[in-house]
């Protein structure tokens, strides 16, 4: 199927007058493969390639763990995700109209399935060949056989990049400016090398810049991100070094950076000293004004319309508010309206032990774990939890509706967040998953999947808008700060009802044992329907910040009146359907300690 078809039958079309853009523009979101989206932006319609002139697609390929709406970027308010105000693909593209406008530039930004382009190409055998075909029907789609294009992506979007070259026997002529924006962790000399070369030397029209930094000693948590031979700095070294048998590279300092610089400038490799030993990942691509850089280097605009570096230059074209994939927004229908008309039947449960009349309340809980290191604090926590000391509201479970096809069931959830405390003074707590899986497992519990979490958001019988912070995120001090927050919206509610949008959801998934050691989150989802976090496996198992949330569902699901053990659903590929939109999650649980 093409591309074309593709659109003609899954987009959305939205015509854009916005005082944001230079022009008016045509924005569309599809469906592909249909394991992807893609998001194409362009300053004229967007219509069939004898209908317009000529110009430049740039495809870009999204970093793993965001998706397209965070890529494309807004301005940073309550309720809003840290992500959308990091790369600004969208106001960055709005400025390198302004700068050439000669020049039709359409923006198609390319999402994999899982967000991750390394897992979705390792995960297909033609993979390759893949994005190879996509590149080029993309390129004929919306800008036509004459166009030029631009192949550039921030971190696992990297992959992509290496995917077209791989799948092509060389690089297409078509393209003439690679941008490898802190994403060639996966350069291999053998594979991409001599093919760069001959496609450099084969037009001099054409460009190969990468940004990167020193990310060699970079820490998270006292823990050191990269390998020891990973990272992008080491990559960047290992291209200079394939890249000098063929022409001369020199060094020089060009601000901040030091600069690799070939063949008059068409080669020109940018790596940030880093000495404050900060991540600076994305930094490059949006507060530095990476995209821009790299897309004006030897052209008239270069150095033109700010600095790389900073400060962001292209603040007048970010978008007010998230732009929308419609497609994708929840339909309620009159029965979903009657169901939560109605409050959801309540059961309550037994397996969490009575709490002690000494027992802490929650603030005074959390000023003991203040200055605790991590370990610590998550073995008190699971002490104080497994000894009872949990409110009354938590116990009073909520039953909620699920299905699969034609069979119905009904899970029994918490109806809010694991908390320590009373009633009158509780602190929601946010806890590694293997902390997370040791309190299930003593309340006869299991975590919920995707599916559950979608379920138990469609049943929320209060609403709240996520509230992200930016500070200190994995503090106490964060972790009481967004329970406040939780409170303030909540005031007026009574303590009970099915609660949602305060936290996202630890969940088992498949995609636990995707990487070694991960951690699956999901949700916060925001008012309009839609979850701030897709599923994604980012994090490392040991992390846990403020927005993390253990929702906790009783290990029965009852189906025709029968009860059935939900982990044993998970492990069977016949029924899981009804409590998994991923297929058999097993083991469908984290591990913990003996």
């Amino acid at each position: 199927m093409t591309i074309s078809h593709l659109l003609c039958n899954f987009l959305l079309f939205c015509l854009l007058l916005s005082p944001l853009a230079s022009q008016a523009e045509e924005s569309r979101f599809a469906t592909v493969e249909p394991d992807m989206r893609i998001y194409a932006n362009a300053p004229t319609p967007l219509a069939a390639p004898t209908e317009i002139s000529p110009g430049r697609v740039m495809i870009f390929a999204l970093p793993n763990g965001n998706t397209l709406e965070q890529t494309l970027g807004c301005q940073l308010a309550d309720g809003l995700d840290w992500h959308y105000d990091i790369q600004h693909v969208l106001a960055q593209t709005r400025l390198l109209r302004t700068l050439a406008p000669e020049e039709p530039l359409t923006l198609v930004c390319a999402e994999a399935k899982g967000l991750s382009w390394p897992s979705w190409r390792g995960s297909r055998a033609d993979g390759n060949a893949r994005i190879a075909a996509l590149a080029d029907e993309w390129r004929r789609e919306f800008g036509g056989d004459d166009a030029r294009v631009t192949l550039t992506g921030h971190s696992g979007g990297g992959s992509f990049i290496f995917g077209v070259i791989e799948g092509n026997d060389e690089i297409p002529a078509w393209i003439d400016r690679i941008a490898i924006l802190d994403a060639n962790y996966s350069f291999d000399a053998a594979k991409h090398g001599a093919k760069l070369i001959r496609w450099l030397q084969g037009d001099e029209s054409r460009r190969l810049i990468v940004l990167a930094y020193d990310d060699r000693n970079i820490e998270f948590q006292g823990k050191k991100v990269v390998g020891p031979d990973g990272g992008t700095f080491r990559a960047t070294q290992r291209m200079v070094e394939a890249f000098k048998p063929a022409f001369a590279i020199e060094e020089r300092k060009t601000g901040p950076f030091t600069e690799h610089y070939g063949l008059d400038g068409r080669v020109r490799f940018y790596v940030h000293p880093n000495p404050e030993n900060k991540i600076l990942h994305t930094a490059l691509v949006g507060d530095m004004n990476g995209l821009v850089h790299t897309q004006t280097l030897g052209t008239a605009a270069e150095e033109t319309w700010g600095t790389f570096g900073g400060p962001r230059a292209y603040t007048k074209f970010v978008e007010a508010k998230p732009i929308v994939d419609e497609s994708r927004m929840p339909k309620p229908t009159a029965a979903d309206s009657n169901a939560k008309a109605a409050p959801l039947p309540v059961r309550e449960i037994t397996t969490i032990p009575p709490r002690p009349a000494d027992a802490l309340g929650g603030t005074a809980f959390m000023a003991k774990l203040a200055d605790l290191p991590r370990e610590k604090r998550e073995a008190a926590i699971l002490a104080e939890l497994a000894a009872g000391n949990v409110p009354a509201f938590l116990r009073q479970f909520k039953q909620v509706p699920i299905s699969a096809g034609e069979v119905q069931g009904t899970i029994e959830v918490a109806p809010d967040y694991l908390a320590v405390g009373s009633d009158d003074d509780f602190v929601r707590l946010p806890v590694t998953p293997q902390t997370a899986q040791a309190i299930a497992d003593k309340f006869e519990c299991v975590l919920p999947t995707r599916k559950m979490v979608d379920a138990i958001d469609a049943g929320g019988e209060v609403r709240l808008a996520p509230q992200p912070l930016t500070e200190d995120r994995e503090s106490v001090a964060a972790f009481l700060l967004s329970n406040e927050k939780i409170e303030a919206q909540r005031k007026g509610q009574p303590l009970g009802p099915l609660t949602i949008g305060g936290k996202k959801d630890v969940v088992v998934s498949p995609k636990m044992y995707e990487r070694p050691d991960r951690l699956v989150i999901y949700g916060w989802r925001q008012l309009n329907g839609q979850p701030i976090q897709p599923l994604t496996n980012v994090h490392v198992d040991w992390y846990v910040d403020y927005s993390h949330g253990v929702r906790l569902v009783r290990d029965e699901i009852t189906i025709d009146g029968k009860q059935l053990k939900i982990a044993e659903l998970l492990r069977d590929p016949e029924r899981c359907a009804i409590v998994s939109d991923e297929g058999v999650v097993d083991p469908s649980r984290y591990p913990t300690k003996p």
